[in-house]
């Protein structure tokens, strides 16, 4: 959810690109809110607004234009306090397990250590996570690495699974789109834009294939019909005639990381 503070001015005259980019930060800086905690945030040379946005870690994060003083992100926050509640409170967390698979392809490994400090490695098909031994496997911090490590490994699944399939299901039906992008959409396993644009969620990878197959039809078929009229759901089910069971089934699983 990019948000835009209502009251944030762009700047009249921007700054020469190179002098931009000396002052924007390639290092997160922390801002420690009562409400929401650490949020983390980014002065970015290319920035022209105060941004927030909810990571796939399920933390928020914000990006500042490098002139933006440190006042403009707590305003932003403070008028944004509602919205805010709302994106963080519904998005449910995945609590992850040794042993657990994530998408089709990786396994999660985690292994205490004697180092006092949290590393993580995607080695081929594993997820390795070396955690404190003093420290629980559930704690917020260690799920939060694990969560953004899974987040690297169904990417890229994604990649290298999604656009061929969604292709093949497109000459199928004699579909036409743009292009496809991966995000990480809380709430949302895809979405196609009236341009043609299909962004699909990098947590499909966590779906059966056949769930898969589902939800890129759906949203090929929005490429005709952008709508759920009768005529949506006829296409839909041209192509996947089995989609009414395919949509329970899809309500056991979530989008969340």
């Amino acid at each position: 959810m990019p948000t835009r503070h209502k009251n944030m001015t762009k700047l009249s005259r921007p700054l020469p690109h190179r002098v931009a980019t000396l002052l924007s930060t390639k290092t997160p800086h922390v801002y420690n809110d009562g409400e929401f905690g650490d949020i983390s945030y980014r002065r970015l040379a290319n920035a022209r607004y105060v941004r927030i946005r909810l990571s796939t870690n399920g933390r928020l994060q914000a990006t500042l234009p490098v002139l933006a003083p440190l006042s403009s992100l707590t305003r932003l926050i403070d008028n944004s306090r509602e919205q805010l509640r709302r994106l963080t409170i519904t998005t449910p967390e995945n609590i992850y397990g040794d042993g657990q698979h994530i998408g089709h392809s990786h396994t999660l490994q985690l292994v205490p250590n004697k180092n006092g400090i949290i590393k993580a490695v995607i080695a081929k098909q594993k997820i390795v996570i070396s955690y404190p031994a003093e420290q629980l496997a559930t704690s917020t911090e260690v799920q939060a690495v694990i969560r953004d490590y899974a987040a690297k490994a169904l990417r890229k699944e994604s990649k290298a699974y999604l656009p061929r399939r969604l292709q093949y299901l497109s000459d199928q039906g004699d579909f036409s789109y743009q292009k496809v992008r991966f995000a990480h959409q809380s709430g949302r396993w895809g979405s196609c834009s009236s341009s043609g644009t299909i962004s699909l969620n990098i947590a499909l990878m966590n779906l059966p294939f056949e769930l898969i197959d589902y939800v890129l039809v759906h949203e090929l078929a929005h490429t005709k019909h952008m709508n759920h009229s009768p005529l949506f759901w006829a296409t839909v089910e041209q192509f996947y005639p089995q989609y009414k069971n395919a949509r329970k089934l899809l309500k056991n699983h979530n989008p969340y990381l």
